[in-house]
């Protein structure tokens, strides 16, 4: 059960940061450039994409707290897992749902008033991934020490 702890300390957050930048850094701006995407089927796909990812998300949250319970992981460590979670908790039950209805508005036609809720999600994003991976190396360097 320890090795499989340890395993999950160390590979969990480098999945995590894997999966966010492939799909926020990579797919999220790519897929408008593709021929034949409009406006409205890149939103659609995106509100697919994102919901699965913030629900990947979560999993790792759970099973990466799992494994650091018991694991003397320190203060720091859980504080940084702490404010990572609150980022992700507000991007997927906050801000994600409010996103979401703006681009059905945009789907079905309407034109929403401006807001700068995408931006905030694209800074949650990037604190987020500063967030993962420094969690990742501190692990990893817990580990070795």
């Amino acid at each position: 059960m320890d090795r499989l702890r340890i395993v999950g300390q160390v590979a969990i957050p480098f999945i995590w940061f894997g999966m966010v930048a492939a799909i926020s850094l990579i797919e999220a701006p790519l897929k408008f450039r593709a021929p034949g995407i409009t406006r409205a089927l890149g939103l659609g796909i995106g509100r697919l994409v994102f919901r699965a990812l913030n629900l990947a998300e979560l999993t790792l949250l759970l099973l990466l707290t799992l494994a650091l319970v018991g694991a003397s992981a320190g203060a720091a460590r859980w504080t940084l897992l702490a404010v990572t979670a609150a980022m992700l908790l507000t991007q997927a039950f906050v801000l994600r749902p409010l996103l979401d209805g703006r681009a059905q508005e945009i789907i079905a036609g309407g034109q929403p008033a401006a807001s700068h809720l995408h931006l905030v999600y694209i800074a949650l994003e990037a604190v987020k991934l500063v967030m993962v991976a420094w969690l990742g190396v501190s692990l990893v360097l817990r580990l070795r020490g």
